[in-house]
């Protein structure tokens, strides 16, 4: 079960999977921060008291959460809730982590901790064309499409070229072949969704809420447990805008807009990833009530499922 941001995917998940016997994967990369509540509309502990929680709450907001290591323990939780003979339903935005449940989304080359480290370190050290630069020579026939103003993305592949001895076009020529942790698995996709205008009303009020109930007195406090040193924590949309406010970069009567603004940029990349990689025929539209129940239950073959 996918959606939009605060289309409403909590509430919806919670009451099916107590009517089916279900237990509750995260696939969202901001839930596995302890400590990141408010920001992430991470369900209370009165919500994970109704129905089991996995990968929510793993790590500290200090260390980078990797995709590697959600394929190892989303994994290890699917088969954990088999063994206990219930269903699973897996819940989130995140794109990149939702891909892992449909097919690879890695390769298979082995990177030490002491190796990735040493070549951050140089990356940070330096201006990105030199890493681009340095990317071009180990690849003659090309970047391959390569996103070269995206930090990120050229360090990603910097350090794959490097620990691999391969270039991108061969890395990924052998990723192509690999398969995906779930392919034995039967999935079922419902992606939720509402009328641009509900959702941008639902986004406002879910703004509000979030300054209200204190987001920025949690960004204050994520802010002394280390935040900062993770990229991918300090620049998640309600985050990355108060920590600017809290650093004196945003006026107070910015804050709202500048979340509300940077989240209508997310929800259009959403829809562009849902209509480019899942099918179209699992869009239900909220704002006609509640899905179906046989859509929902109802298997494509047998199997074991990932709902």
């Amino acid at each position: 079960m996918t959606g939009y941001t605060a289309v409403g995917k909590t509430r919806l998940s919670l009451d099916w999977a107590q009517r089916h016997n279900a237990e509750i994967v995260s696939c969202d990369s901001l839930l596995v921060y302890r400590g990141m509540d408010i920001g992430t509309a991470k369900p209370g502990r009165e919500d994970r008291s109704r129905v089991p929680h996995h990968l929510i709450d793993v790590t500290d907001v200090s260390h980078q959460y990797s995709i590697d290591r959600y394929l190892r323990e989303v994994r290890r939780a699917v088969k954990e809730i088999h063994g206990r003979g219930h269903r699973v339903l897996v819940v989130g935005g995140s794109g990149f982590y939702l891909s892992a449940f449909f097919g690879p989304v890695m390769d298979d080359i082995e990177i030490t901790d002491a190796f990735r480290a040493d070549i951050r370190e140089r990356f940070a050290s330096r201006p990105l064309e030199e890493s681009v630069e340095e990317l071009r020579r180990m690849n003659p026939e090309g970047l391959g499409g390569l996103d070269v103003s995206n930090p990120r993305r050229v360090l990603n592949s910097l350090i794959r070229c490097r620990a691999s001895g391969l270039s991108l076009k061969d890395l990924k020529r052998r990723f192509t072949r690999r398969t995906g942790i779930f392919d034995d698995f039967a999935k079922r996709v419902l992606i939720l969704s509402r009328p641009r205008e509900a959702l941008e009303r639902r986004l406002r009020k879910r703004v509000d809420r979030m300054l209200k109930e204190g987001l920025v007195e949690e960004v204050r406090a994520l802010m002394k447990e280390g935040i900062d040193q993770n990229p991918s924590a300090a620049r998640a949309i309600g985050y990355r805008e108060t920590l600017a406010f809290l650093r004196g970069e945003l006026a107070e009567e910015e804050l709202p807009l500048t979340i509300e603004r940077n989240t209508r940029r997310l929800l259009k990349k959403q829809r562009t990833w849902f209509k480019k990689f899942l099918p179209a025929e699992a869009v239900y539209d909220l704002s006609k009530g509640p899905p179906p129940e046989d859509w929902i239950s109802a298997p494509r073959r047998p199997g074991r499922y990932l709902r």
